[in-house]
């Protein structure tokens, strides 16, 4: 044999080991998904005890979010119920997790039969690449997830958007969007915002280049008349400036209040009069 046939030789595969060598470059980028899996069972012990079962969420939740986020400081998450807000059956609470952020667990969202749908949407923080989860639990009792892989990094520590100064001067105004028209005894959407540069404690001051002390909305609590709609108890891991889409059911015209207290025990409060379409 010519030492020119050997050297071919030696770059020539045999299947088998074609196959061996595609399942290793496969399990060397495994770490990531096992990582995550990792963390969530810290978190979930901790959230839930070891105990209790949590189903797959077909036909109760689902979760859509990014594959890869365009801006990891920001990432757009929404969930979407399959199920009824009745009385005899509901979604009393949605937890949102990231397992590989700094503070996983973004915050619980309490609902209620009145939202007459349990669908939310907000923006997140990621870390790193992660699985992002929605855990929904019923009003029996009974827990369901969805979830996503994500591709993002560095959310939590990413400079805000606007110098302290101005963040500051802009605490806590909020504003409430009605989205479409509201009809009497209808879901209806809505949409809240309130200004808080929900400071993670990970971010530096552009200007001073010191840790800026983290600074976040910890409640919010929105009622419709006498009426209690959405109720979401947070962390560092919801975006700056937080938002949330909602859904509620109006049985009349009445004040929706948005009540806001932060990490620092400082309240903000607000009413707004809720407009219905008069062909309702």
């Amino acid at each position: 044999m010519m030492p020119q046939q050997r050297k071919a030789e030696t770059f020539c595969l045999h299947p088998i080991a074609i196959a061996v060598l595609a399942t290793v470059l496969i399990i060397s980028r495994a770490p990531i998904a096992l990582a995550d899996d990792d963390s969530w069972q810290d978190i979930r012990a901790s959230l839930y005890g070891n105990d209790r079962v949590i189903h797959d969420g077909e036909g109760v939740i689902t979760l859509d979010a990014p594959n890869r986020a365009l801006d990891a400081a920001t990432v757009p998450i929404s969930v979407t119920a399959e199920i009824e807000q009745t009385e005899e059956r509901y979604i009393r609470a949605v937890t949102l997790v990231i397992d590989e952020n700094p503070a996983p667990v973004v915050g619980t969202f309490h609902l209620f039969p009145g939202n007459g749908i349990a669908n939310l949407s907000t923006r997140v923080r990621i870390n790193a690449y992660t699985n992002v989860r929605a855990i929904a639990e019923t009003s029996d009792g009974e827990l369901y997830m969805a979830q996503k892989f994500v591709k993002a990094s560095g959310g939590c520590s990413a400079p805000a958007s606007k110098d302290h100064d101005l963040a500051m001067a802009r605490l806590g105004k909020m504003r409430l969007k009605q989205i479409g028209a509201w009809r009497k005894d209808e879901p209806a959407q809505g949409q809240f915002m309130i200004s808080h540069p929900n400071y993670s404690g990970m971010q530096v001051d552009q200007v001073t280049q010191l840790w800026i002390p983290a600074r976040y909305v910890r409640s919010i609590e929105l009622t419709l008349g006498e009426k209690p709609i959405l109720r979401f108890e947070g962390d560092i891991s919801m975006s700056e400036n937080p938002t949330v889409r909602f859904f509620v059911r109006p049985d009349a015209e009445a004040e929706l209040h948005a009540k806001v207290i932060d990490s620092d025990e400082q309240t903000f409060e607000q009413s707004w009069p809720i407009e219905l379409d008069p062909a309702s």
